[in-house]
């Protein structure tokens, strides 16, 4: 009998992963689990402690690509109402984890609460984008942040408050195994002039980025306050190369499109290409942000 076998309610086995993420390819996971409830996710997480078996959250899927060969252990899915609640008072926010980041954008501004619009366009689920504070040097998530619930690696839910917590570029010290909800603190403003800003900086962020019908994905993390990696990767004369059926974006350099007939290894193949002719052009060192499972 296998230690997961209690969980085959929410916990299925090889189950593939490509249509969870954005790329739409890599292989499948050993186990993927989606608990209903914070109690079956306790459950879930305490026993792989116990038995040794490697696990993973899985957000929106935005800046994740898989493997060809899968992943080992469980992938954990957040996505029931447990964990994608959200409630407004007054100028306090908490939302869950599976919340996706422009849903709750989207709301905080017809709420007539300022900030979060700043970041509008950014993919993913709040708690992905807690985790590695998504947005830009000059606003980040993190900096709205009054506290995070977590799930610690013994099981207790335990709230992490602003004083606990540390931020800076693409960067958390969250940590915990798994996140569960964050709560935040935003401006009162004129819901109409939030909006407003919300959708011009939505179209900004449209018009630069692959078109939606494409399959891709963000790479690299700008390595300076003055300079973007998509810039460098021009002047690296990279701007459409190709590695089997994967493209650098002639909409933005530093997002991969995955081609029909594309596979995981020909993305990281174009990575690998990407960096090292960066390095030898410019001198820099191109940082990953998706997370390559």
């Amino acid at each position: 009998m296998h230690p997961l076998d209690e969980f085959r309610g929410f916990v299925k086995a090889d189950e593939p992963l490509a249509p969870l993420t954005w790329f739409r390819l890599g292989g499948v996971a050993d186990f993927l689990a989606r608990p209903q409830t914070i109690d079956e996710l306790r459950s879930l997480v305490l026993c792989c402690h116990k038995e040794a078996i490697p696990f993973r959250v899985l957000s929106s899927g935005s800046n994740v690509l898989v493997g060809d060969k899968g992943v080992r252990g469980v992938v954990i899915q957040l996505e029931s109402p447990a964990f994608s609640d959200v409630r407004i008072d007054g100028r306090t926010v908490e939302a869950g984890a599976a919340v996706p980041l422009n849903a709750l954008i989207s709301q905080t501004a017809r709420a007539g609460l300022a900030g979060l619009e700043l970041l509008t366009g950014i993919p993913g689920s709040v708690g992905g984008a807690l985790r590695g504070n998504a947005g830009s040097r000059q606003t980040a998530l993190g900096q709205f942040v009054q506290s995070v619930t977590v799930l610690d690696r013994h099981g207790d839910t335990v709230t992490r408050e602003r004083d606990d917590l540390s931020f800076s570029y693409r960067w958390s010290n969250l940590d915990d195994p798994i996140i569960l909800a964050a709560r935040f603190s935003l401006e009162l403003e004129d819901p109409e002039a939030v909006v407003r800003r919300m959708r011009r900086i939505w179209i900004v962020k449209k018009e630069n980025q692959p078109y939606g019908h494409q399959l891709s994905g963000l790479i690299f993390k700008d390595p300076a306050t003055d300079i973007a990696a998509r810039m460098l990767i021009d002047q690296s004369g990279l701007k459409g190369a190709r590695v089997g059926g994967a493209e650098v974006s002639d909409r933005d350099s530093n997002y991969i499109v995955a081609q029909s007939g594309a596979s995981a290894a020909d993305v990281m193949g174009l990575i690998d290409l990407i960096r090292e002719t960066v390095k030898t052009q410019t001198g820099h060192n191109l940082e990953l942000q998706i997370q390559i499972w």
